[in-house]
This record gives structure tokens, C-alpha cells and sequence, in this order.
């Protein structure tokens, strides 16, 4: 193979790889926890966030999920109180989303589904060595205008 076929190979691996995890975490996330994975994504990044929580287009941003698929996916997420939804008040067009205390437990609750699931549908699969491999080189590509450190 050529450079060029090595890395359209991993794009594809990538993308097959991606899918099949995602599915089948989503299915333990969605028979084992309290809400769905989509939520608890969100939930997951807005706990990350603090107390100020997001941007409506910083959480589209980290989800990986269309302006309008989060605005309707956090306002699902306010009627069942785990999400706050509030006026910026420097930009009336923004909003911010903001978890209560009844989503932050189910981000706590639902984590150890959450977690014994990417162990069993991603990382049992890697050696320590693939990981960290795969991990510099994913946000390499992730935030290709930064130098990321991990660990």
C-alpha cells in the first residue's frame, strides 16, 4: 500500500471501528443506565464544563451533533430537568446549558454502564501501546492547531 491507501485505510478503520463501538455501548447505555447515550454525552461535557456550564454551539461542537439536533436534544433534556437552558446575557441570541443536580446524578449513575461498556466494546481490544498511539493521533487531528499533551 501507499501512504495515501495506508490513510484512507485508517479513515475507514476509524469510521468502522467508531460505528460498531458507539453502537453497541449505546445499546448497554440504553438497557443497564437511566437515559440515553446521547444524553449522557451532553451530560458528560456539560459536568466537564463547571458550574457555567456551555454554549448551545459548544456543546453542538463536542457532541458531534447538529445546532438544531442539540437545541431539540436539550430541550428534551430541561423537561426532564437534567438540563438548565439559559439566556446569555451579553448575546440575546445565545443560550447556555447549564446540568442541575438531578443530571448530574444520572451522569453518576449511569457512568459505570457507561464506563464497563467502552472496556468491553473498545479498550479490551487495545494494548496500552495501540491506545496511546490512537489517542495522539486522533486529537492530532481533532485540534490540529494545538500541541496536545496527554496524560
Amino acid at each position: 500500500m501507499t501512504g495515501q491507501d495506508d490513510r484512507l485505510e485508517a479513515w475507514r478503520a476509524m469510521l468502522l471501528a467508531h460505528n460498531t463501538a458507539v453502537r453497541a455501548i449505546e445499546n448497554d447505555v440504553q438497557r443497564d443506565g437511566r437515559i440515553p447515550l446521547t444524553w449522557y454525552d451532553v451530560l458528560l461535557e456539560l459536568k466537564a464544563a463547571g458550574k457555567h456550564g456551555l454554549r448551545m454551539q459548544e456543546v453542538a461542537n463536542r457532541v458531534v451533533l447538529s445546532r438544531t439536533r442539540v437545541s431539540r436534544l436539550i430541550d428534551e433534556m430541561v423537561r426532564a430537568g437534567l438540563v438548565d437552558k439559559l439566556p446569555d446575557p451579553h448575546d440575546k441570541r445565545a443560550s447556555w446549558a447549564v446540568i442541575t443536580p438531578a443530571g448530574a446524578e444520572a451522569h453518576r449513575a449511569t457512568a459505570p454502564v457507561y464506563m464497563r461498556s467502552i472496556q468491553k466494546h473498545f479498550s479490551a481490544h487495545l494494548t496500552d501501546e495501540d491506545a496511546a498511539v490512537i489517542a495522539r493521533a486522533l486529537f492530532k487531528v481533532a485540534q490540529p492547531d494545538s500541541d496536545v499533551r496527554l496524560g
